[in-house]
Formats: structure tokens, sequence, C-alpha cells
């Protein structure tokens, strides 16, 4: 059976966009306890400034470092930082709206398509030289259960994950021979603070409604403990893809609610 890797000292810094809340700082918070310094990336610099603040007091390693996924300037000065890096979790993201096609607003989905696919880019661009001097690098793209199938109200949302999945799986494919893994990590329903809230312009009572009656969504230390776990199997082992559901939930649609 194979156990968690170490990660080596060329590959121990481990770069995590989103990590001012949900299933970002879970994997940050995770990741420094495997033994990694993990450098939190996001556009809230308290949030960030805080959860390096709770590592820290930990005894592990974390750096905070606000920044807009959807900035290829900033993204690039910030690659300036690193001679090497072992890890990038492209976690940035989420959904706006829940409105048909019909009647989406257009600025939603560019903002969904910035953030996830574009910010996904802009982060592997400019890190994966990093990550390929490190000898033993990792990209990890948290995608989604929308990346496979539809759902009504979910076209815009749905676009950019399908985009975000295409995008894993090319950069697999362009770069395989080279010492970087590229892993996907998949969630379906995951509870979190804001993801819905957000997605309704935070309306609580919509937001409550995404979760109502299921028994146990999945938790953002859930997802958290796959992606840490896919990031420590050992350097030849790709977890190409990992979707990762409830288990009150068997697909996009089909759930079950308790009364």
């Amino acid at each position: 059976m194979a156990t968690a890797a170490a990660p080596s000292a060329a590959s121990r810094i481990a770069v995590v966009t989103g990590a001012s809340s949900g299933i970002g700082a879970a994997t940050a918070r995770q990741l420094a306890a495997a033994g990694y310094r993990v450098v939190l990336t996001a556009r809230r610099k308290d949030r960030i400034e805080a959860l390096a603040e709770e590592i820290e007091a930990a005894g592990h390693q974390a750096t905070a470092y606000p920044l807009d996924v959807t900035d290829r300037e900033a993204v690039d000065e910030f690659a300036t930082a690193f001679k090497t890096i072992g890890v990038l979790v492209n976690n940035a993201g989420g959904a706006l709206g829940a409105d048909p096609v019909a009647t989406g607003d257009p600025e939603d989905w560019r903002r969904m398509y910035e953030t996830n696919v574009l910010g996904t880019l802009n982060l592997t661009q400019a890190l994966l030289p990093k990550l390929e001097a490190s000898g033993d690098g990792t990209v990890v793209v948290v995608s989604s259960t929308a990346g496979f199938a539809t759902y009504e109200g979910g076209a815009g949302y749905v676009a950019a994950k399908h985009a975000e999945h295409v995008l894993a799986e090319t950069l697999r494919l362009e770069i395989v021979g080279r010492p970087v893994r590229v892993v996907e990590i998949a969630p379906g329903m995951v509870k979190t603070d804001e993801f819905a809230l957000t997605r309704f312009a935070g309306d609580e009572d919509k937001a409550a409604k995404v979760y109502q009656g299921v028994a146990a969504p999945l938790t953002a230390d859930d997802v958290a403990d796959t992606i840490t776990w896919a990031i420590t199997r050992p350097a030849h082992v790709n977890i190409d893809l990992l979707v990762v559901r409830p288990r009150a939930q068997a697909s996009n649609t089909k759930v079950h609610r308790e009364a």
C-alpha cells in the first residue's frame, strides 16, 4: 500500500488560490500539516493573513499573498517570487446566479469564466516552469461535477467548469514525460459558508434551500482531505480525475432529501 509521501526540499512550497475561505482555506491547513510551506493567495488580504497566522501558530509554515487570479500582470509578478514550487492548487472560482440561458446575466457568465478558467490558466502558465524546476511538481485543478453534466439554471457555471476540466485534461497530454503531475478533483455538493450565498447574491433563504433536507453534504475539510491525499501519493502516481460526492447525491440532479 502506498503511504503519504513527504515533500522533498525542492518541492515543499504549495501555492493555494482562493485560500480565504472554504475548500481553499481547508486545503491550506491540511497541506501545511502535511509538511508543505503554503502560500495563501486570494483577494481578501485580511482573511489570508489571519489564516497564515493561524497556521504559523500551529507550528507550520504559511505566507499570505493578496492576489487576483484574473489579473495576469499581478500573477506574473507573483511568479517571480519563486525559483521552484512543488504544488499549485487552482481552487479560486465559484458560481454566480441560477438563471436560465434565456435570461442569464452575461456579466455573471464573463466573471465565472474569467475566475474559474482564465484564473486557472494564468496561475498554471506562470508557475509551470517553477513546478518543472522542482523535479516533482503537481498541478491540482479543483473543478466540479458541473464539469461533466449540466442542470437547469446552471449553464454559465457548467460551461466554465467544462472548460476548466478540458484545460486540465489537455495540459496532462501536453506535458507528459515532464516531471509534473496534473490532478483534477471534482467535488459534488459541498456545503461551505460562502459558495451558495455568493451564487445567490447574499440571499440566505435561496442559499439554504440548496442543502435543505440533505443530511450530510460534503464539507470543505472532506474535499481538502481528498486534495491532500492526491498530492501526497508517490511521485509516479497521478490521480487523473477524482469525483467526490456525498452519499446522498447520485448525480447533479438526483439528491436524496429527508422530509
